[in-house]
């Protein structure tokens, strides 16, 4: 049986404060998001990390050779030890009718766009990778909206044989 719902650990979660990618060559990462981005790089430790403002939250990018380790018994900050293999997906909200723009200035600046989405009630995406070979996705926000996802339009949907 659920918890009521004010007691649901849910219901006290207000966003993502924090997401982290990871990456071998951070300064390849910074010539990504802080120089084709223009992200406002917040936070830079030499071969551990990098850290940028998102709107309401910040992308962590850390290299996982530095994070995977416990850290020194006597650490100003003893954050639990972390890492990942392989690429990460990470997903910026766009407004829909900026993701052209963008898109445009993104390619104009070299990066390759590996692939366009229109998801079933219309909302856009695009898709490419940063120097490390994460997963990042431009998204119109409606895409997480009912309207967005097109719920009905999901559940009627029958495989093509």
């Amino acid at each position: 049986m659920s918890p009521p719902a004010k007691d649901r650990p849910a219901d006290l979660v207000t966003g993502t404060l924090e997401s982290a990618l990871y990456a071998k060559d951070l300064d390849e990462a910074h010539g990504f998001y802080g120089g084709i981005l223009g992200l406002e790089l917040i936070g830079r430790a030499p071969g551990r990390h990098v850290f940028y403002r998102v709107g309401g939250s910040v992308l962590l990018i850390f290299n996982a050779d530095a994070t995977s380790r416990p850290p020194a018994r006597q650490s100003r900050l003893p954050v639990p030890p972390h890492g990942a293999t392989g690429p990460g997906h990470y997903c910026f909200a766009v407004p829909g009718d900026l993701l052209d723009r963008l898109r445009d200035a993104l390619v104009a600046a070299g990066v390759v766009i590996e692939q366009q989405v229109v998801w079933p009630g219309g909302a856009r995406s695009f898709y490419t990778r940063d120097p490390a070979g994460n997963s990042i996705e431009f998204a119109d926000p409606a895409l997480w909206t009912a309207e967005g996802r097109n719920e009905k339009a999901a559940q009627t949907r029958r495989p093509v044989p």
